[in-house]
């Protein structure tokens, strides 16, 4: 029988926390060998046993079962002469299971101990534990088996004790555990002979502090001065033992991005490092932060403004008498060329206004949309380019949706839009296949618009595009096994998927989306705006102590423009369209 506690240190996996014992007496296990625990020597109450022990003592390969830590049930070892009975009777599960950190010297790891009380119900029939430790959601196992010598009787008075383990060592911070402590042996016809608690090792700040973890250190101390038209900003490095060398910086403001990359020297100064911002435009605000370069850095905020400075030397005495001559006589010429340069301006803004509304009714006149590209200065970044693939097979209510969104994202998400339906002429001109392919080529990112005649055309269901060209339907059907094969192609290579994405409507489903463009980012429209738009721009929504709020990107509020409310229109009438049923042959 006692071949059955031996064998039984696989088990369980889950974890804990620490706890007070208050004033139960807390029992801790000694390394003594197996066979003072056969003998019942009373120096090895509680004792602790590995599996060279096990071994080397009864023969026995244990090394597998403290591998894999499976327990096993007791008549597994039983021999034919012994009676089953003796797997029948009833150990509860322990109780009050917690961990306890340990203090290491590891910084990227904890150590903890597990504690427990034992059941008084079966207490008499108690050999001992096994405690088993593993990682979730990984590979991580570790057991450990605890018996009590042979001859030990325990009474009720020992429920009150409290037992702990040997550390478990090298478990990774910010990562959760589940500890499982067993009572041994595990009897036949009982289940209820165990219990298990999941806890999280703590982060590397809670254990090491902020200025001992690189992921997350950030500046706390930023310094912003003017030095004639340039911005210097002084902020404090990461200490040497994070070996951060690289730093970056982002500016936003006046319709630009301004990026700045950052590198410490290492011969300097090593608290302090002071870099300049160029190409700012005077008069505006700008958001500005900075960060380490390392992979989900934090990143530090703060503001910039670039005033005008005179750098003129103040004149002298002689010169002040002139000027307060000449004051008046210059004060009044510069009135009078203001009053004619306002009256010129003023005349030729109307022509250009009037210009541009007879350019606009055309322009409305013709069904042609036209991108208007406005930079700010010579160093403006270009908006992103978009091509929108779409099927036709979904009906014109579908068609209208996607020429609402194009209009939308272009007017109102600063994104150059590439659309069929817009560029008919050059489609004619190129061929259809031709055009898709370049437009896939050259387009920052791709956006398929999932629907049901999509999918249906993909699955082979549906073999032409209702309403299109002969051949346009092919091409767009092209275009998106294009899109496929370039997703498993990045993926296989380990590139950036981002430039891919997909979008449903609400009142489409997102089930539609083919398994052919499962690896894209997916948004559903018009919820996941404000991460679409996040997305284009590559700009993040949030960050610590600020939240990014661009004015009409919301599910609540892109229906206040024109732009907007005409989408909104034309999705009702889809979805009217949708519960009216598909139309014959699609």
């Amino acid at each position: 029988m006692w071949r059955v506690p031996l064998l039984l240190c696989q088990s369980l996996s889950l974890l804990g926390v620490s706890c007070s014992h208050g004033d139960h007496e807390v029992t801790l296990p000694r390394n003594c060998s197996l066979d003072c625990v056969l003998k019942g020597d009373p120096s090895c109450e509680f004792c602790s046993v590995d599996a060279e022990d096990i071994e080397a003592t009864l023969g026995v390969s244990a090394a597998r079962l403290f591998r894999t830590c499976v327990p096993l049930p007791c008549l597994t070892y039983l021999s034919s002469d012994q009676s089953p009975s003796l797997c029948e009777h009833y150990v509860q599960g322990p109780r009050n299971i917690t961990v306890e950190f340990v203090a290491d010297r590891e910084p990227g790891y904890d150590t903890i101990v597990v504690s427990w009380m034992p059941s008084v119900y079966g207490i008499a029939f108690l050999r001992g534990f096994q405690v088993t430790l593993q990682a979730l959601g990984g590979s991580h196992m570790d057991c450990q088996l605890f018996l009590f010598q042979r001859n030990l009787s325990l009474s009720a008075a020992h429920a009150h004790r409290v037992y702990r383990s040997n550390p478990f060592a090298r478990l990774a911070l910010g990562s959760q555990f589940a500890v499982t402590v067993v009572a041994v042996p595990v009897p036949e016809l009982w289940t209820d002979f165990y219990r298990s608690l999941i806890f999280s090792t703590r982060t590397c700040p809670e254990k090491n502090g902020l200025e001992q973890c690189q992921r997350d250190w950030y500046p706390r101390h930023v310094e912003v001065r003017q030095e004639g038209q340039v911005v210097a900003v002084t902020f404090n490095l990461a200490p040497p033992h994070l070996s951060i060398s690289h730093y970056f910086s982002w500016c936003y403001g006046g319709g630009m991005r301004n990026y700045t990359p950052i590198a410490a020297n290492p011969a300097g100064n090593r608290t302090h490092i002071t870099y300049r911002l160029l190409g700012l435009q005077l008069g505006t605000d700008y958001s500005c932060e900075v960060a380490a370069n390392v992979v989900d850095a934090v990143r530090t905020t703060f503001s910039v403004r670039l005033s005008k400075v005179n750098q003129e030397p103040p004149p002298s005495t002689a010169e002040t008498v002139v000027l307060a001559l000449l004051l008046p006589v210059a004060v009044l010429l510069v009135c009078v060329v203001l009053a004619v340069t306002t009256v010129l301006i003023r005349k030729k803004t109307e022509r250009r206004l009037r210009k541009l509304q007879e350019e606009a009714v055309k322009s409305s006149r013709s069904g042609v949309m036209h991108e208007e590209c406005r930079l700010v200065s010579s160093g403006a970044v270009r908006p992103p380019r978009l091509l929108i693939l779409y099927s036709s097979a979904d009906g014109p209510a579908h068609i209208g949706v996607i020429v609402h969104l194009a209009a939308f994202l272009r007017q109102h998400l600063a994104v150059q839009v590439s659309l069929d339906m817009w560029e008919v002429l050059t489609l004619v001109e190129e061929g259809s296949m031709a055009w898709y392919c370049r437009k896939v080529q050259e387009s920052d990112f791709v956006l398929v618009v999932c629907s049901r005649g999509l999918r249906q055309q993909l699955s082979g269901r549906s073999r032409s595009a209702v309403g299109a060209e002969p051949g346009e339907g092919e091409a767009a059907l092209a275009a998106v096994y294009l899109v496929g094969e370039d997703l498993g192609r990045a993926r296989a290579a380990g590139e950036d998927l981002s430039k891919f994405l997909t979008v449903t409507f609400e009142y489409s489903m997102e089930a539609q989306v083919p398994g052919l463009l499962a690896l894209a980012s997916h948004y559903c429209l018009m919820r996941d705006l404000p991460l679409l738009f996040s997305h284009l721009h590559r700009v993040a929504l949030q960050s610590p102590g600020r939240r990014l709020h661009v004015e009409l990107v919301s599910e609540e509020t892109y229906a206040e423009v024109p732009a907007g409310a005409a989408l909104l229109r034309a999705m009702g009438e889809a979805e009217r369209e949708r519960q009216r049923g598909p139309r014959p042959g699609t």
